[in-house]
């Protein structure tokens, strides 16, 4: 099969923008449009482009972990943020949020709902990994 050379060349340059942008829809969620799922679609499509352009072993080469260990993660994170308010006597997803002052950041504000939403980018992103995986180049190697 014939690759094209165009193609490899824009995804070359659109694939770290669109995973840029991804991240920052992910932790402008919270204020903003966007989000978890958001940014792990956006983040998708950016790969789905690698998949299209140079197929499974690049789609391999973005992360050194399994799909289902990215999703599972995800998941974990999700759970965890969701049931660690009930330990502490509170509503299941109960917000919180910490402050502190790193040096060379400034001020620094954490939320709970942004942990929630990395679990959630996590599951979106683990899924469509899965999805190429059992989907793409049956026959290489791994």
């Amino acid at each position: 099969m014939r690759r094209s050379t165009i193609l490899d060349v824009t995804v070359g340059l659109l694939f770290d923008a669109v995973v840029v942008l991804s991240i920052y829809l992910l932790f402008a969620g919270h204020n903003e449009p966007g989000g978890g799922f958001v940014g792990g679609l956006v983040a998708g499509a950016g790969i789905g482009l690698r998949y299209v352009a140079d197929g499974m072993r690049s789609v391999r080469a973005i992360l050194p972990f399994r799909p289902w260990t990215v999703l599972a993660a995800g998941l974990v994170t999700a759970a965890v943020t969701t049931l660690a308010p009930m330990v502490l006597g509170r509503a299941p997803l109960e917000a919180h949020s910490w402050e502190w002052d790193p040096p060379l950041l400034g001020h620094v504000k954490l939320a709970s709902t942004t942990i929630f939403d990395i679990g959630v980018y996590l599951v979106v992103v683990g899924l469509l990994l899965m999805l190429l995986e059992a989907l793409g180049d049956a026959g290489e190697p791994e």
